[in-house]
């Protein structure tokens, strides 16, 4: 269920793989059981055509209406992914792993939708609703084209549990470092480090002037010169981070305040296409 129904500004990411043997999947925005307000629906079958392709639908009076098609697909069978739905007064924007893949006008009044539902051969690992209300569109459009690195914004209210905070851009082809913080007034949270040289990923906090006991892992989410999308999600003992919808980590909280973690901070070799913070 989607509380409050769908609002202008509403932003849905799902995340998960699309497993080997799939046909098909669908992900809707419904209006109770039976009215389909958007399907987004990956299919397989006609595989004479390409490795797949997109179905956009409507679902109303007891009838389908006419598919919009593309002739691609960004959800290849056996692999991750990320689908990101914005909702603005005149249409969804449908971003995929971090690009922006297709626009679906309305046919039925978004405000109506009060579900979500996927169905098909795909596993799923999150599923999050955020509202941009407080954002105009142009700032949206601007937040998705042009941010500049080092990136800094707030996180109103605090890191919460439940909050998702969401990142999406390009690895730069030379990379050697990218960082990625949750800040306080006092110290950093959550640091998360990608250092290409050294191909690891480091995890750590910065507590009354001194770094912790570094967490490290392998960089094999991320590759120089590909896209990401990068969501920390905040549960009461821990972040969790997922790397283009596949889990890479969990790092539990050493500052325990998360209603003082407010700002969000993004610096090093990448070039940032949208940041939902």
């Amino acid at each position: 269920m989607i509380r409050g129904g769908l609002q202008d500004g509403m932003s849905i990411t799902v995340c998960g793989r699309v497993l080997l043997n799939a046909d098909r999947f669908n992900v809707n925005l419904q209006q109770g059981a039976e009215v389909v307000a958007l399907q987004v629906n990956p299919r397989y079958q006609m595989l004479w055509i390409g490795p797949g392709y997109v179905v956009h639908n409507t679902h109303q009076n007891g009838t389908w209406g006419w598919e919009e098609r593309k002739f691609e697909t960004p959800f290849p069978r056996g692999q991750t992914f990320s689908l990101q739905i914005l909702v603005t007064q005149e249409s969804y924007k449908i971003l995929a792993n971090g690009k922006p893949f297709s626009e679906y006008k309305h046919r039925m009044p978004f405000s109506d939708v009060d579900r979500i539902c996927v169905v098909g051969t795909v596993e799923l690992s999150l599923v999050t609703f955020h509202s941009l209300a407080t954002v105009s569109h142009c700032d949206i459009l601007l937040l998705w084209l042009n941010q500049t690195v080092p990136y800094k914004s707030i996180i109103y209210d605090g890191v919460q549990p439940a909050k998702c905070i969401i990142i999406q851009g390009v690895i730069t082809p030379q990379a050697k470092r990218v960082e990625f913080s949750l800040r306080h007034r006092t110290g950093i949270a959550f640091y998360y480090s990608l250092c290409f040289d050294e191909n690891v990923v480091v995890c750590n906090s910065y507590e009354d002037g001194t770094w912790g006991n570094e967490e490290q892992s392998g960089l094999k989410l991320f590759e120089r010169g590909q896209p990401f999308q990068v969501t920390i999600c905040c549960s009461p003992d821990n972040y969790k981070m997922f790397v283009n919808g596949e889990k890479a980590c969990t790092y539990s909280h050493r500052y325990t305040k998360l209603e003082e973690i407010d700002v969000l901070e993004v610096s090093g070799d990448v070039q940032l296409s949208f940041v939902q913070p």
